[in-house]
């Protein structure tokens, strides 16, 4: 898992969740360096995005867990389009496969890669731009190519 971020310097503009109880720790747990997925705790079913119920097994009983960080990039598509201020362009939209759950995917942007080193089965690591935003701190998981694999 990652380090415990600190706030992130000269950041994009972005457009921040509003937190609720489903959502809080998934957009906040990075701030202790953890990716958090609700999972149900009657069948093991990771859930996301979140809901109150789980799709497997119906059950109410879903509390956030804590997975790996490590994820392989499943596909990804670089935009060169400004829709708003936000990241530099050009930047990478990708979508991830999470590896604790065969159908646990998580659109994010790729960062820290140079776009013709993009290859889809690569594997990544999770990073963690930190927003402030009123009193609440968001962290947005991102993902970067993991060096440490082999």
């Amino acid at each position: 898992m990652a380090d415990s971020p600190a706030p992130t310097a000269d950041l994009p503009f972005r457009i921040l969740p509003a937190l609720t109880d489903l959502n809080r720790e998934f957009w906040t747990a990075g701030t202790r360096g953890e990716l958090r997925f609700l999972r149900c705790n009657a069948c093991g079913y990771y859930n996301h995005p979140p809901t109150a119920v789980c799709p497997v097994c119906h059950s109410k009983d879903l509390a956030p867990s804590t997975v790996s960080g490590r994820a392989t990039l499943h596909t990804y598509t670089i935009n060169h389009q400004a829709w708003m201020p936000g990241p530099e362009l050009p930047y990478v939209i990708g979508i991830v496969d999470i590896p604790e759950q065969a159908d646990l995917r998580l659109t994010t942007n790729i960062v820290n890669c140079a776009h013709d080193d993009l290859v889809i089965g690569m594997p990544m690591r999770v990073t963690f731009e930190i927003h402030a935003d009123g009193e609440d701190v968001i962290a947005i998981p991102l993902f970067e190519p993991d060096r440490t694999s082999a």
